[in-house]
């Protein structure tokens, strides 16, 4: 332990501020402001190995997993950590990118940060795939409220069903204005629209592609076993999440997806509030809208019977297992005068549990 070097990094786009501690000595060995230059770091990790064994570690964040991979291929454990878990002190007023890397440097040495998954490339590449359609989706449906927003200024009201179906399509291509102006402005929007719409299932078909890699194609498949959960979050499930058994129970996934109830209990008074909302925003938001599916305890589409053809009956019969007392929780809250906001969240956390369950392999 005396040679072990701990080093805290405070990284960003152009510099890195670092700190290394030696042993368990009070004050800081070194501290350098480096360049963000994989050569100095390089050059700066390499003298300190001279002087002992060295393990690092750094806040996530828009930097990424890059630097992490490199410290790795020159054998320099590097951990990568959760922000929002670093311990912070009450009173701690001042800080700075010095006092930063300082910080993380001597909480590493204590072992009280708690470190990310860090995903494959081929995982990483794939997620931000499928981010970036998410983005793109929510841009077409910002596009579609601006362009009826436009239309109802000047009190042009489609009445005759809902929008954004074929014969609503119709209709805003039948439309004419005796402004050029504002036909301008229409088509604008209109074939912005149309672009986005092509993007998207361009992009949609891609991903079918992606899920039919060796990699995902069994995960993938067996994932879409379950009502609500089609290729797009199979597929983003298995890429955030990389392996499943990381979690030792299903409570500790429904946790990581912030899908828990939290809590400010103090003696014999306990108190619970909403989700904490921590971890994985996007999951949760997807496996909320799949909870929406176990409303009412429907017989098994002609969709969801595709999705299942050819898989192993035990998957079958677990998924059934999973809809049956999905839709009994959902009714029995709303029963009990619940929101059906709060029903379907807390639908969403039992599924995750049910997620977990298949694909850490305790299908009973």
């Amino acid at each position: 332990m005396n040679n072990l070097q701990h080093v805290g990094l405070d990284v960003h786009k152009n510099t890195i501020d670092t700190s290394v501690f030696k042993g368990w000595s009070k004050e800081p060995e070194l501290e350098k402001l480096l360049p963000n230059e994989w050569a100095k770091i390089k050059g700066f990790f390499e003298r300190l190995k001279t002087n002992g064994s060295v393990v690092a570690c750094y806040e996530a964040g828009c930097m990424g997993f890059e630097l992490q991979r490199k410290l790795m291929s020159i054998e320099v454990p590097c951990m990568v950590v959760a922000p929002g878990l670093v311990p912070r002190r009450p009173g701690e007023r001042i800080r700075t990118d010095r006092r930063d890397a300082r910080k993380l440097a001597r909480h590493l040495r204590s072992g009280e940060l708690t470190a990310i998954h860090i995903p494959t490339q081929e995982d990483e590449a794939a997620r931000d795939y499928l981010r970036m359609l998410d983005d793109f989706k929510m841009e077409l449906k910002k596009t579609r409220q601006r362009l009826l927003h436009f239309l109802l200024r000047h009190n042009i009201v489609y009445t005759d069903g809902t929008h954004w179906t074929g014969k609503h399509e119709k209709w805003l291509k039948s439309l004419s204005f005796e402004d050029p102006l504002l036909k301008d402005t229409f088509d604008e929007y209109f074939f912005h629209l149309k672009e986005l719409e092509e993007k998207t299932g361009r992009m949609k078909e891609k991903i079918e592609e992606i899920a039919l890699r060796e990699s995902y194609q069994e995960k993938v498949a067996n994932l879409k076993c379950f009502r609500g959960i089609e290729t797009l979050t199979a597929l983003s499930l298995v890429v955030e999440i990389g392996d499943f058994r990381r979690f030792v129970k299903a409570e500790e996934f429904m946790a990581f997806l912030g899908l828990v109830p939290s809590e400010n209990s103090s003696g014999d008074k306990r108190r619970q509030g909403g989700i904490t909302k921590a971890g994985n925003s996007h999951l949760r938001r997807l496996l909320v809208e799949a909870g929406w599916q176990y409303r009412f305890n429907r017989t098994v589409s002609k969709r969801l019977a595709s999705r299942r053809k050819g898989q192993a009956p035990s998957v079958v019969a677990y998924a059934n297992k999973a809809g049956r007392r999905l839709s009994k929780k959902f009714n029995r809250l709303i029963f009990r005068n619940k929101k059906s906001q709060v029903a379907v969240v807390a639908v969403a956390r039992e599924l995750a549990g049910f997620i977990w369950g298949m694909m850490a392999g305790q299908i009973a």
